[in-house]
């Protein structure tokens, strides 16, 4: 019997949500400077919920993009 991969929590961590739209605000600009600078200090803390949010988030502005 196959096991289902847990599903991606929906919710991040008090202060990531902040500093995840400002990364996905700067991926949308094509700003990579700040994009680098913010994937830094989001590294300093961020958990493996935090992760999964920022994946949704850049998948959600890719979708817009495209």
């Amino acid at each position: 019997m196959e096991h289902p991969a847990p599903a991606a929590p929906a919710t991040t961590r008090d202060g990531q949500t902040d500093l995840i739209g400002a990364i996905t605000e700067a991926v949308r600009d094509g700003d990579g400077r700040t994009v680098r600078r913010l994937l830094a200090r989001f590294a300093d803390r961020a958990t493996v919920t935090d992760l999964y949010a920022l994946c949704d988030a850049l998948h959600t502005v890719r979708r817009r993009t495209v």
